[in-house]
């Protein structure tokens, strides 16, 4: 199993406590140590994924949380609970045309008040028009971390960025893109890099 390196950094300073936990405190203590360490390593895991033959694929794992339009192009945010792996993908082929940081509060994902999160957008140029992914941070995600700059060539499913312990993870299709060629709805299941929200090959 893979996992993302701030994980492993995390997981190693849970087990350097571990024995010490367990001279000064009990055994228990100890013990609890290496259990917060195996956590961090299953938050933090980076599984290998299959993009499909074709279409716009999820993001992110989790819930299907937001679809709206927003003049002429279509949103679909994913809200990535705890137990759902937060390395986040590129949904279609493209080039990093841009990555931005916009500063903000950190409210609960899954709220209408997210709008005014910290975020990165990381906009990329397809051959279909831009397709801007946005990476939110939640109530308890303090830092996201995207691994691409412009100019970076991403292939559909490449892995683009991270968000620690959170929370959101939105596609900005192009101009074109229908509420009627979406294949998900609000609450369905997603997996980064292999579910697909749109196919209009």
């Amino acid at each position: 199993m893979r996992f993302v390196s701030d994980g492993l950094r995390y997981a190693g300073v849970a087990l350097a406590a571990s024995p010490v936990a367990a001279v000064v405190g009990t055994p228990l203590a100890g013990l609890a140590f290496v259990v917060l360490a195996a956590g961090i390593l299953h938050f933090f895991r980076d599984p290998p994924r299959s993009p499909p033959a074709s279409g716009v694929v999820s993001p992110a794992d989790g819930r299907v949380s937001v679809v709206r339009e927003e003049g002429d192009r279509l949103r679909v945010g994913v809200f990535m609970n705890v137990t759902d792996v937060h390395v986040n993908r590129a949904p279609v082929d493209g080039t990093v045309r841009e990555v931005e940081h916009t500063p903000g509060a950190h409210r609960p994902a899954f709220t209408k008040d997210s709008d005014r999160n910290e975020r990165v957008h990381v906009r990329l140029d397809a051959a279909d028009g831009e397709t801007e992914v946005t990476l939110i941070a939640g109530a308890f995600a303090r830092r996201i971390h995207p691994w691409v700059e412009a100019g970076d060539e991403l292939a559909r499913g490449e892995r683009l960025g991270h968000i620690a312990f959170g929370s959101r993870a939105d596609v900005l299709f192009p101009p074109g893109v229908e509420m009627d060629d979406l294949l998900v709805s609000k609450g369905d299941t997603v997996r980064a890099g292999e579910s697909v929200l749109v196919d209009q090959s």
